[in-house]
């Protein structure tokens, strides 16, 4: 049946704390995953690379490699980035089978974890409070899409008047636009969500931009990113389970050696 390997695939952060984030956050998921060999490598900005990940899983022995993105969203990282390093390792190691894995994606986890963001603010949400959900941002339109259907979730669970989205970076509105048309609704309190996993460049740029907007007539509530939660655990659970089960059926063997 061969020994299975699972590989998490980070997105890597320029910020040292950011990547203590996602390893600590890999390591407690580790524990509850009953699989022989487990790493952790980066999409970029830090070490190991998917290279060097691949290359730990097989030097241990493993000839099926489970490979998990940690991603929020399905973008060029998702669709090209990863798929493309996989294709190589299947040139490179013919003998070893992959299998790869979705991000996060649209979950109702992921929505009930945002508003327990806002409300560890502990400001009282007003009646006509709004909430602006930042994202990294991508020239992928699913992405546009996938963050519109979250904040449609959010607005839809939740006492907010409005809930609406914008990008850090390659696509529109952008943060700052964003912040313009909230400050143009003219709602009292603005909630400002960003839908990162782990703290970085792109948190401290919004802790930046936000420090001298709120006023006496409108405030700005800067939230948490996402970060460890046991929602975002067992999100992670159900990805994996898919995938092993997945590579299962492909193969036609009924039982995975992993078990969660």
């Amino acid at each position: 049946m061969g020994v299975q390997a699972i590989l998490y695939i980070c997105h890597g952060s320029r910020v040292k704390e950011g990547i203590i984030q996602a390893t600590g956050f890999i390591n407690k998921a580790k524990k509850k995953m009953d699989c022989p060999i487990q790493e952790i490598c980066f999409l970029e900005l830090a070490e190991p690379t998917i290279e060097e990940g691949i290359k730990r899983c097989i030097h241990q022995g493993a000839t099926k490699i489970a490979v998990v993105p940690i991603l929020l969203l399905t973008a060029t990282h998702a669709k090209e980035d990863i798929p493309g390093e996989i294709e190589k390792a299947m040139n490179k190691y013919p003998d070893v089978q992959f299998s790869y894995g979705r991000p996060f994606g649209v979950h109702s986890k992921i929505i009930d974890v945002l508003m327990e963001r806002v409300k560890s603010q502990k400001a009282k949400i007003d009646d006509d409070a709004m909430v602006l959900l930042v994202g990294r941002g991508s020239s992928d339109p699913d992405v546009r899409r996938d963050l519109n259907k979250i904040a449609n979730a959010l607005y839809g669970k939740f006492p907010f008047q409005k809930v609406e989205t914008c990008f850090l970076a390659a696509a529109e509105p952008t943060f700052e636009q964003g912040l313009k048309r909230a400050q143009e609704t003219g709602h009292r309190q603005v909630f400002v969500l960003p839908y990162l996993l782990f703290t970085g460049i792109l948190m401290k740029s919004i802790e930046k931009k936000l420090k001298k907007l709120s006023t006496p007539e409108q405030e700005f509530i800067l939230c948490d990113y996402l970060g460890y939660h046991p929602h975002l655990q067992e999100v992670l659970y159900e990805r994996v389970r898919e995938l092993i089960q997945d590579a299962v059926t492909e193969n036609d063997t009924r039982e995975a050696l992993c078990v969660i």
